[in-house]
């Protein structure tokens, strides 16, 4: 009975891997993609480029949950486990250097692949794809903050938000001299982390220097661009300008707030436009709300310095224990070719990471601002590129919260000894 038993057992264990290996018994390599949530235009992507291997491989997708903590999370677990099935995978660029560094990843070191993979996307996206040295994943799609004004506003107060010099005061001068609010993300999540950041960046300072050194990297905020920034969100939050929900507000707090009677001006990624101009055909929104909407390079935090746009996006990576690495990669290429790019960029909203994907007509038609999303792309401001990234974020995001409690030289100063102790391991998060 026993020998039954294990025999039995062992041809369970079989059964599972044959059907782990998604249908590989035919002689078709089957890649599993872990996806971001969308809508629907990485799926199609996955079955054109099956269409375009010829039998080479298949694509299969699935959807990692909403939150880029929780995508973490799960990936993370895989990823621990060896596990063979995470083929491909659509990584937050702040991941990038934990997943490298913990091994994860498939480093691509073929210089053909590594030309052919690089060649054309914006300068800042291509940053967060390396680690010590080596590319390890490619961006995908990249995305950045612009300003977004209501251009009655702007013209009562007798201000432009195009022009190169605008900094964050000028915007709550003319929010507070209309009546008018401020759309920003200050909920304690990620997206307060990019408002952190941005502001420190534009400020000609960065949250932390030698962030490739890990845990021995040094923790910057306490320096005159930290002081600026927290002048910056200490003055909106006790502003007239600040929204009554400011503690809670994440991008679709801030669109709503934008859409609003009481809108004036927000900083936010560019699907709100597409987004709005999508309520006007269902009847839910005005046709003359998005008539007034403008958009304009991110705002200054001092005059002195030019404007870093935050950077976000998604970058495609490849599970360092796929059985399939060259038809892997040979699907990388396909889902991140320019062509894929612009595709994607139409229908879901989500920018590209390839230059040449913003000549497109359909992407000028569909973005109006397209030029500008490009540039601000090209010159953000990434966040830090550290495999302690998940330590350095929590870190701002805890002593940066609420922002009425937000002072200089305090929380910068705050900021720097809460985050190197987390970093030393003296401190629990």
């Amino acid at each position: 009975m026993r020998r039954s038993t294990r025999l039995a057992v062992a041809m369970l264990l079989a059964g599972l891997s044959l059907a782990a290996c998604g249908g590989d018994d035919d002689g078709v390599a089957t890649l599993v993609w872990y996806t971001n949530p969308d809508n629907g235009g990485q799926a199609t992507l996955a079955e054109q480029c099956t269409e375009a291997a010829g039998g080479a491989y298949r694509i299969e997708t699935q959807v990692l949950p909403n939150e880029a903590d929780a995508q973490r999370e799960q990936l993370v677990r895989r990823l621990a486990a060896h596990d063979s099935s995470v083929d491909l995978m659509s990584l937050d660029p702040p991941f990038v250097a934990e997943f490298a560094n913990a091994g994860y990843l498939l480093p691509i070191t073929d210089e053909a692949r590594v030309a052919t993979l690089t060649e054309g996307v914006l300068d800042a996206p291509l940053e967060t794809a390396f680690w010590d040295g080596e590319l390890v994943a490619t961006p995908f799609w990249a995305n950045t903050q612009l300003l977004w004004f209501r251009r009655s506003v702007a013209e009562e107060a007798g201000i432009d938000p195009r022009a190169d010099d605008v900094t964050w005061d000028d915007l709550i001068d003319a929010a507070e001299a209309t009546g008018g609010r401020i759309g920003v993300q200050a909920r304690r999540y990620e997206g307060y982390m990019v408002w952190i950041n941005a502001l420190i960046s534009s400020a000609g300072g960065q949250i932390i220097e030698d962030a490739d050194q890990g845990a021995d990297a040094t923790p910057t905020v306490d320096s005159p661009a930290g002081d600026e920034a927290a002048e910056v969100v200490d003055r909106l939050s006790h502003s007239s300008a600040a929204p009554a929900d400011l503690t809670t507000a994440g991008e679709e707090e801030a669109r709503s707030l934008f859409q609003s009677d009481r809108g004036s001006f927000m900083v936010n990624w560019p699907y709100v436009y597409a987004a709005a101009k999508s309520e006007v055909d269902s009847g839910a929104l005005d046709p003359s709300v998005v008539d007034d909407i403008g958009w304009a390079r991110y705002p200054r935090t001092d005059a002195e310095h030019e404007s870093a746009p935050p950077l976000g996006g998604i970058n495609l990576a490849i599970g360092a224990y796929t059985h399939h690495p060259d038809a892997a990669l040979d699907a990388v290429e396909c889902i991140t070719s320019a062509e894929s790019n612009a595709q994607y960029m139409v229908e879901s909203g989500n920018p590209a990471a390839r230059r040449a994907a913003y000549d497109d007509p359909a992407v000028r038609e569909a973005f109006p601002m397209a030029d500008l999303i490009r540039d601000s792309i090209n010159e953000a401001a990434p966040r830090p590129v550290t495999p302690y990234y998940g330590d350095v974020s929590v870190s701002v995001q805890r002593t940066w919260h609420p922002p009425r409690s937000v002072s200089a030289p305090g929380t910068p100063e705050e900021t720097d000894a809460y985050m190197s102790e987390v970093l030393a391991g003296d401190r629990l998060l």
